[in-house]
C-alpha cells in the first residue's frame, strides 16, 4: 500500500513539474519579451559580432526584458552560433522565438542612403561611407579606380555622373560593389528613352548634359534662372565661344572659399579651366540637383551670351546678348564688391 502511495505522490510531482517546465517553456518561446509596452527600434549588429555583444546591447538597451529566457532559447536553437551583422527592425511585444528567428535568419531591413551634394570624389565618398560599415577610404579606392568606372560605362572623370542626388535603399553590410550596382539602376532608370532623345537634340550625352548642369547648379540657387544659364551656355557651346565659367576654375583650384575670380586664377593650366580650353571640361565640378539636370535638359532659348552676378547681392543674375553690355555689367559689379572689400 505504501509504495502504491509512494507512485502516486511521485506522479502527482512527476506531473507537476512536467507541467511547470512545459508552462515555463512556453512562456520562453511564445510570450512577449521583447520591447513590452515600448516603440519599436533599429538593431544594429556590426561584423564580427559576437553573441556576448548581441546579448548586452539588446539588455543594455532596454530591448530585452529577460536575458535569461532570450539567452536559453538562442543556445537551444544555435543562434549563438551564428551571428549574422544587419539592420534588424525589432517589434514591440515581440517573443523571443520571433526575435531570434529573424536574427538567426539575417532578415535586415533596408537603410536609407541619401546625399544631395558632393563637390568630390572623396567628398561623395565621405558621405556614402556614413550610412555604412565600411569606411570613406574603402569607397574612394573604388570611385577613384578606373576600372571601376569603366566598368559602368565611365572613366575616372566622369564616374561622378553616375551618382544622381536621391535617397537609395541599401542593407548597412552591402559592400561597395553592391551600394555601386543600385546607383547604377537608379541612373539607369533615371536616364530613359525621353531624356536621352532630349539630350542628343542638343547633341549632348547623358554625361555632358550632367557636367553642364554641374557648371548651372554652382552659378546660381536661384532655380527658376537655371534654365536661363543654360541657354547661355548652350549659345556659346553652339558657336564654339569658350564658356568662361567661374566654378570651372574654383573647382580647378580646389579652393571653394574664393569669393571672386580674379585674373590670376585665369591662368591655372588645367582641362576644367573653361577660360582657357573651349568645351564642356572632362566630368562634372559638382554633384548637379535633378532641377538643374532638367534646366539643361528643358534650357531657355535665347540669345543671350553673357551673365554676371546681380550687384544687389540678390544671388542673381544680370543677362547680355553683346560684350559691350556685359562689361557695363561687369563693371557694376567690380564696383559693388570693391565697395564691400571683397577682393579674393
Amino acid at each position: 500500500m505504501k509504495n502504491k502511495n509512494s507512485i502516486a505522490v511521485g506522479l502527482i510531482i512527476g506531473s507537476m513539474l512536467v507541467s511547470s517546465f512545459s508552462f515555463y517553456f512556453w512562456q520562453v518561446v511564445y510570450t512577449p519579451n521583447i520591447l513590452v509596452d515600448k516603440e519599436e527600434v533599429v538593431f544594429n549588429i556590426p561584423t564580427g559580432a559576437d553573441f556576448k555583444y548581441v546579448q548586452n546591447s539588446l539588455y543594455d538597451l532596454g530591448i530585452v526584458n529577460d536575458i535569461v529566457s532570450f539567452s536559453f532559447l538562442s543556445k537551444l536553437k544555435r543562434y549563438d552560433e551564428s551571428i549574422k551583422s544587419g539592420s534588424y527592425l525589432i517589434k514591440t511585444d515581440m517573443s523571443n522565438n520571433d526575435v531570434i528567428n529573424m536574427l538567426r535568419s539575417g532578415d535586415q531591413i533596408p537603410i536609407k542612403l541619401t546625399y544631395s551634394h558632393a563637390r568630390s570624389l572623396h567628398d561623395l565618398a565621405g558621405k556614402i561611407a556614413f550610412y555604412l560599415e565600411f569606411d570613406s577610404a574603402t569607397m574612394i579606392s573604388n570611385l577613384s579606380n578606373s576600372d571601376v568606372a569603366s566598368s559602368y560605362g565611365f572613366t575616372k572623370e566622369t564616374f561622378m555622373c553616375m551618382f544622381l542626388p536621391n535617397t537609395y535603399e541599401v542593407y548597412i553590410t552591402d559592400q561597395p560593389k553592391a551600394v555601386l550596382n543600385r546607383i547604377y539602376s537608379a541612373y539607369k532608370t533615371f536616364w530613359n528613352s525621353e531624356r536621352t532623345a532630349m539630350a542628343e537634340e542638343l547633341n549632348l550625352n547623358p554625361e555632358q548634359v550632367i557636367i553642364l548642369a554641374s557648371i548651372v547648379d554652382a552659378e546660381t540657387n536661384q532655380m527658376d534662372e537655371a534654365p536661363i544659364i543654360a541657354g547661355v551656355y548652350i549659345n556659346r557651346l553652339n558657336k564654339n565661344i569658350k564658356l568662361q565659367a567661374d566654378p570651372t576654375l574654383v573647382f580647378a583650384l580646389g579652393d571653394f572659399n574664393i569669393k571672386r575670380v580674379l585674373k590670376k586664377h585665369m591662368q591655372i593650366n588645367s582641362p576644367y579651366n573653361t577660360y582657357k580650353y573651349p568645351g564642356l571640361p572632362p566630368g562634372p565640378i559638382n554633384i548637379p540637383s535633378i532641377a538643374a539636370i532638367e534646366a539643361v535638359l528643358n534650357y531657355e532659348k535665347n540669345d543671350y551670351l553673357y551673365f554676371c552676378a546681380n550687384p544687389d547681392f540678390s544671388g542673381r543674375h544680370i543677362f547680355a546678348r553683346t560684350l559691350s553690355q556685359h562689361n557695363k555689367n561687369a563693371r557694376l559689379l567690380h564696383l559693388a564688391l570693391n565697395n564691400k572689400k571683397i577682393y579674393k
